[in-house]
């Protein structure tokens, strides 16, 4: 099953991410979370999260952000629940903060 969403920045003027979100099923029945015309404002220790929330109370860690801006594909766990961890987070890890969020939905 595949899951799409679009990012909503926080909207405080200095924590910002946009663009689209889509899981996408390999051949090897693994999946790939693919961020397409994706941009968020520079920030220290960003990582992408599939979370239950907006506060990442809990939440799988998918890795460091590769990039600010452009199309980046990061490896969804195999026993990732989608229909939990339903939210997509761009969050600075150091000091805790979010940057924006997108909602998974099909």
């Amino acid at each position: 099953m595949s899951y799409s969403g679009t990012f909503i920045g926080v909207g405080d003027g200095i924590h910002d991410a946009q663009g689209d979100v889509y899981t996408i099923p390999l051949e090897d029945g693994s999946n790939v979370l693919r961020l397409e015309n994706f941009e968020s404002t520079n920030g220290p220790d960003l990582f992408v999260y599939l979370a239950t929330d907006d506060r990442a109370s809990e939440f799988i860690n998918l890795g460091e952000l590769k990039a600010n801006k452009g199309n980046q594909n990061y490896e969804i766990p195999d026993d990732a629940d989608l229909t939990k961890y339903d939210k997509v987070l761009i969050w600075c890890k150091a000091f805790g903060v979010l940057f924006g969020s997108a909602q998974l939905s099909t």
